[in-house]
C-alpha cells in the first residue's frame, strides 16, 4: 500500500488570511417555514423581510439570505450547493446549538472528522447545513490511496467521518446553561461545500485564480478544498459527487443562488478581480462588489464588506 501523507505547509494563499465568507443566498419555497426553522431550531436572529426576501445571522452580520419563489422546484444531478456550514467560535456554543437539535428532536448526524466537530443537517427543504468547530490540535488528514483518512492525536485512525463523541462535547455544558440562546456573535460562515464539474477546473480557479491555498485533491473520495492558511483549512470545498461534467442547474431551480468572499480592503479585491479578467472569467463590476462564474457556473460575489444589517 502506498501511503501519501499530506504536507505540513504548502505554498501561501494570494489572498490575506483575513479574507471570509460572507453570507449564502438561497431560493426557497416557503419564507414563512425556513425563517421558522432558522430562528427556531437554529437561533438565527431575522434582521429583515421585505415581500418575498430575508435575511438572517447573528446580531451583527448576516450570513443568510433567503428570496421565496413557489414555483422554483429542486432539481437533481447538477452543480450548486452541497451544504454551507455555520463555524460557531468555541466547542461549548457548538454544544449548545447540538443539545439544542436534540431537546427540539430535530434530525442531526454528529460526525468527527479529526480536524473539526460537527453535525448535520437538512433545513426543511432540504438544504444541508453543517455546524461545526475546528479541532486542528485532535489529528490530521492523510491520503492514502486517493482515499482520505485521519490520524487523530490518541493514536486512532479514523476515515474522517466517524461518530462524534457527543458525550464528551456536551460536557462542554452545565445544567444552569441555557438552550434557546441566539446564535451567538462570532459565528460565521465558515465554509462552502459545492457540486463541482470537475476536480481540477475547480482547483485551478479557486486556488490558482482567486488566491486560496491549494488544498488536498482526495481523488478516490472525488473531492478537493482550498483553505486560507494552515489553521483556516477547508473554506471552499468541492466535490463531483453529482458526476463529471454536471450541468449547473436551470434558472428557477431551488437551492444556491450565489456565495460571497469578502476581501479585507477594496485594493485587495481589485488584485482578485484583476487575476480573474487575466485568466478571461467574465466579471461584472456593481455596486455590491464583482460578480463572476466558477467552471461550475455556481455564482459568486466577491466584496470588501459584509451585507449590511
Amino acid at each position: 500500500m502506498t501511503t501519501f501523507t499530506q504536507p505540513q505547509t504548502r505554498p501561501a494563499a494570494l489572498l490575506p488570511a483575513t479574507t471570509r465568507l460572507g453570507h449564502v443566498h438561497l431560493t426557497i419555497h416557503s419564507l414563512d417555514d425556513e425563517i421558522q426553522f432558522y430562528t427556531r431550531v437554529l437561533g438565527f436572529q431575522l434582521h429583515w423581510r421585505q415581500g418575498a426576501e430575508a435575511a438572517l445571522g447573528t446580531q451583527s452580520e448576516i450570513l443568510l439570505r433567503l428570496s421565496e419563489d413557489p414555483a422554483a422546484r429542486r432539481v437533481q444531478h447538477t452543480t450548486g450547493m452541497y451544504h454551507f456550514a455555520i463555524l460557531y467560535p468555541s466547542r461549548k456554543e457548538l454544544a449548545r446549538a447540538l443539545a439544542r437539535l436534540f431537546a427540539l428532536r430535530y434530525p442531526n448526524y454528529p460526525t468527527d472528522h479529526g480536524i473539526s466537530k460537527t453535525t448535520y443537517l437538512d433545513d426543511p427543504e432540504g438544504n444541508n447545513i453543517e455546524l461545526y468547530v475546528r479541532s486542528l490540535e485532535d489529528g490530521k488528514m492523510e491520503i492514502v490511496n486517493g482515499q482520505m483518512l485521519v490520524r487523530y492525536a490518541d493514536g486512532r485512525v479514523g476515515s474522517g467521518r466517524d461518530p462524534l463523541d457527543v458525550e464528551a462535547l456536551l460536557s462542554e455544558l452545565d445544567e444552569t446553561d441555557r438552550l434557546d440562546l441566539p446564535l451567538p456573535e462570532g459565528t460565521r460562515l465558515g465554509h462552502v461545500h459545492l457540486y463541482a464539474s470537475g476536480l481540477k477546473a475547480s482547483m485551478d480557479f479557486y486556488a490558482g485564480v482567486l488566491g486560496f491555498q491549494e488544498g488536498p485533491l482526495f481523488e478516490g473520495f472525488r473531492m478537493g478544498e482550498v483553505g486560507l492558511d494552515e489553521q483556516q483549512p477547508h473554506v471552499v470545498a468541492f466535490n463531483t459527487w453529482k458526476g463529471t461534467h454536471a450541468p449547473p442547474a436551470p434558472a428557477g431551480a431551488l437551492g444556491l443562488r450565489y456565495f460571497t468572499i469578502v476581501l479585507p480592503t477594496a485594493e485587495d479585491l481589485l488584485r482578485v478581480a484583476e487575476r480573474a479578467r487575466a485568466a478571461g472569467i467574465a466579471v461584472e463590476a456593481t455596486p455590491e462588489g464583482f460578480w463572476m462564474h466558477d467552471p461550475a457556473h455556481v455564482r459568486l460575489l466577491l466584496t470588501d464588506h459584509m451585507l449590511a444589517v
